[in-house]
């Protein structure tokens, strides 16, 4: 058994309020659980305007079924035109 998780940190530089920043992130979660089979969750921000941070969690029987799920995950949040991806790491146990 292996645990993936990726964490990500944002920047949403269009955002000017606390409602604009929360309505990227929810259709940006909303997307990624539509579409991958992954625990998400905002683990830092919460109280900023542009600023965030995501941690999606997997677990699966082999490690390169995590590996190709949370890089498709990322693939995702890279793609999103109105988000700046500034960090990220994954990590397996």
């Amino acid at each position: 058994m292996v645990v993936g998780v990726l964490e990500v940190s944002l920047h949403i530089p269009d955002a000017q309020s606390l409602k604009d920043k929360r309505r990227v992130i929810q259709s940006l979660k909303d997307r990624i659980r539509r579409r991958f089979n992954v625990s998400l969750a905002e683990t830092d921000g919460q109280d900023t305007w542009q600023r965030c941070s995501l941690a999606a969690a997997m677990v699966a029987a082999q490690r390169a079924a995590v590996e190709r799920e949370l890089q498709q995950v990322l693939s995702v949040i890279e793609g999103q035109p109105e988000i700046a991806l500034t960090e990220h790491w994954i990590e397996y146990y």
